[in-house]
Formats: structure tokens, sequence, C-alpha cells
């Protein structure tokens, strides 16, 4: 897993409440057990028509945002099922922050498990930063995991809270295996005993 410490980026606004996993990565796109090839199926149903060409007002398919490394959402961000595509999709399309009131709880900690660092912050600081984000391609917001903060285009600083460990995990790159293979000294001393111990297991 990629190691998250310091992010500057172009931020999207996508200001719309309770977005949930299907609205990420519709159903008939999770036949798939990669995690990459999902990027082009991000929001789908709102990025393209029925014929499958682009609508140009959906925000991802303006011309300024088609880059963007942070999202700006609503509150209830990744509601619904515990898809772990979504954050799979939202990753492989280059997304590697998502700033919300509040994220559902399951989506919240696939997150972590798939290198992308979700941010929850106070309604009315999220409001600052989609006004900036609407700023379009000049207006880069960076994120520094490091300290806890987020800084707009302008210079203004944020502060946001995160689990210590969650924190560990993102800034050194761990999902559940890797952290598995920090103890692999262990496994091994632990596996050559009972092999001596219990010869006939």
């Amino acid at each position: 897993m990629d190691k998250f410490d310091t992010l500057t980026g172009i931020a999207a606004p996508m200001p719309m409440i309770n977005i949930d996993t299907d609205m990420i990565i519709p159903k008939q796109f999770l036949k798939t057990i990669k995690r990459s090839g999902l990027g082009v199926n991000l929001f789908d149903e709102m990025r393209y028509d029925d014929n499958g060409k682009e609508i140009p007002d959906f925000v991802l398919n303006k011309p300024q945002y088609r880059d963007a490394e942070i999202l700006v959402a609503g509150d209830n961000f990744g509601c619904g099922s515990s898809r772990e595509h979504a954050p799979w999709a939202i990753k492989d399309f280059g997304i590697r922050c998502v700033i919300a009131p509040s994220f559902a709880d399951i989506f919240y900690n696939n997150c972590f498990k798939n290198g992308i660092l979700p941010i929850a912050l106070p309604q009315e600081q999220v409001d600052v930063l989609m006004k900036d984000a609407e700023k379009g391609a000049n207006a880069r917001m960076t994120i520094d995991l490091e300290a806890q903060t987020v800084t707009t285009s302008d210079g203004e600083s944020l502060s946001f809270e995160l689990d210590s460990f969650k924190k560990h995990c993102l800034m050194n790159g761990l999902d559940d295996i890797g952290l598995t293979m920090e103890k692999v000294a262990a496994i091994d001393s632990f596996e050559t005993a009972v092999a001596q111990s219990r010869p006939w297991v």
C-alpha cells in the first residue's frame, strides 16, 4: 500500500449529501477482485449518459478537475453497502483524500486499508474548503498528515482529528497484510518452536 505523508493537489467540489457506495461504483462493476481499472467507472451514472458519453457538467469531467487528488464532499459520504470497490475506484481515479463532515463507518475504515485519507471536519470548515475548491485548478490544497492540517490555496490552515493507529498505518503504508508482515520474525520463531515441541502437528 502506498504511504501517505503530504499531498498538494487540486480539490474537486462535490457538495452532495448521502453519496452512497452505489453512486461511487455501481453494482455492475463489482465482478472484479482487482483493485485497478475501476477509476474509469467512478461515479459512472453521474459521469456518463446512457450512450457512454461524458456529461460535461459533472465535476470530474470538467477540465480543471480531471486531475483532482482531493474530493470535498457533503455529509454522510460512503453510506450504503460495505463494498470495498468504492475506495478502490476512488484511489484508481487518483483521489488520495476525501474531506466531508461525516463518513459511513465501513467506508471510512476501508479508506485507510487502501491508502486513502478520509478527513472529517465540521460543516463550517468543509464549507470553507468547498468554496476554495470551486476556484478550480489554480486552487491547490495541501494535506499534511503528520501535522494533521489542511491548508487552503489562500494559506488558511485547518486542523483535523485522527486515530493515532490509523495515522501510523497510513503514513507507513500498512494495510492488514502489512501489519501482519511486521510480525514475521515472531511468527517464524513461534512456528519453529511449535514444530520442535509438537512435531506431530
